[in-house]
């Protein structure tokens, strides 16, 4: 009797201890993935082949992309390692990393990019939703498991020369896009999985900081991720871009960016969805992030078709556009859904935007064009200081339904009274405070 009573206490025990199980959205769980904060060791990489051992100088500016190029080949066919870019200022055009070989830049190394487009390759790539031909990033990685780049250096991707050409076309062509203005991307990683970006700092892209296509599990953690938002402004360089993937953390990172900050990928146009190089972001997990100046916290669009199981949680921002912003594209059948935003604090414009998204796009004729939707769309915990705290605007290219809200005290300088007739289905509101008053649900 004394040794059953033990095994049931022992049983009850360790139930005790099992950590309890972290849902999505849409109620199904999270893998314990998720939760592993393990950070990559640059002793787990394997032979280290230091720059400056294999012929790369230090201290010029000379670009130097073939023979940093051939190192990372070297490495390649002798099974394997880590480049190591030592304390200095290494120029460079377009790398290409290969199965088995990692980044790492030490404190004090910064990896910096040409000023001139033509030392990047144009090779087919996605960019803005469309699979094209396009200038190549300053790092790439394809087909690749368990790709990495660490340490405490810098990549620099020397923007302010692209940026400047780029408002200079603008003041010639207001309807100048970034197609017109080409200029790479900091890091493109496309058909990869078990990725680790980590402690470095990713600053001054000429376009697009981070890009991932068609990858998963994914980790940005630590990061600093800057481009300018003053003087000469950084056009367009997202901090990091989800494009047709699943299974990606953004973890711990600082983004100070002149557009938006994550922004959820995967195709655009009238018929998006057939096309098979496109596809759905999912589970998605954004946490304890802190945002500078950035035009989107969240974004999913403009060129997204389905997005589900996306998490925001216990974030700050200094001064942002918009928070969660939902890009609706009337050209694009788009399905946004279970998308939670919990803990969130600091300073913005808009909280929740939601409306319309007309710029560079163009309708063509589609008998069955899906009626896009956003639905099972909550909130938690928010305590922001807003020019507006709902700004959504309905239309009869999209339906809007079940948007919750839960323990919310905001201001909203517009004193907007956007809960009133507003367009959302099945709308409701738990404990929320905005201006000091209890706000209430009223019947349409």
């Amino acid at each position: 009797m004394a040794l059953v009573l033990l095994m049931l206490c022992t049983a009850v025990t360790a139930k005790k201890k099992q950590p309890k199980q972290e849902l999505w959205p849409n109620g199904e769980v999270m893998s314990e993935w998720f939760s592993d904060t393990t950070k990559v060791k640059l002793a787990d990489l394997g032979k280290q082949y230091v720059l400056t051992s294999y012929g790369v100088r230090q201290g010029t500016t000379d670009i130097q992309t073939r023979e940093i190029q051939a190192v990372i080949d070297r490495c390649a066919e002798e099974g394997g390692g880590v480049i190591v870019v030592p304390k200095g200022t290494f120029y460079t055009g377009n790398l290409f990393f290969k199965q088995g070989t990692h980044l790492h830049l030490v404190e004090g190394a910064v990896l910096k990019g040409s000023e001139r487009v033509h030392d990047f390759e144009i090779r087919e790539t996605r960019i803005e939703g469309q699979t094209c031909k396009y200038f190549t990033a300053l790092v790439n990685a394809d087909g690749l498991d368990g790709f990495t780049i660490s340490g405490q250096g810098t990549i620099d991707g020397n923007g302010e020369p692209y940026w400047e050409e780029f408002w200079i076309r603008r003041k010639w062509n207001p309807q100048c896009t970034n197609k017109d203005a080409q200029r790479p991307r900091l890091t493109y990683i496309s058909n990869s999985k078990n990725v680790t970006i980590q402690d470095v700092r990713l600053i001054n892209s000429p376009f697009w900081t981070n890009h991932i296509y068609r990858c998963d599990h994914v980790r940005y953690l630590d990061l600093y991720i800057y481009s300018s938002t003053q003087d000469i402004k950084g056009p367009s360089t997202d901090a990091i871009d989800i494009d047709a993937c699943h299974d990606v953390v953004v973890r711990g990172c600082y983004m100070n960016v002149n557009d938006d900050a994550v922004v959820l990928k995967g195709g655009k146009g009238t018929f998006a969805d057939k096309a098979p190089e496109n596809g759905p972001c999912y589970n998605i997990l954004v946490e304890n992030c802190h945002y500078g100046t950035v035009h989107g916290c969240m974004t999913l669009g403009s060129e997204s078709l389905h997005d589900w199981n996306v998490i925001m949680r216990n974030c700050h921002a200094d001064d942002t556009n918009n928070v969660l912003w939902l890009k609706m594209r009337p050209d694009t059948p788009q399905h946004y859904e279970f998308v939670h935003v919990e803990n969130f604090t600091g300073k913005c414009r808009s909280f929740l935007l939601v409306r319309p998204w007309t710029q560079f796009y163009q309708k063509e004729d589609r008998d069955d064009m899906p009626l896009s939707k956003c639905n099972d769309i909550s909130f938690k915990n928010i305590r922001m200081d807003c020019g507006t705290f709902f700004n959504v605007t309905g239309s009869e290219k999209y339906y809007l339904c079940r948007f919750s809200f839960d323990d919310v005290d905001v201001s909203d300088q517009a004193n907007a009274k956007g809960f009133t007739n507003n367009s959302v289905e099945e709308f409701s509101l738990n404990n929320v405070v905005v201006n000091g008053v209890k706000q209430v649900v009223i019947s349409k």
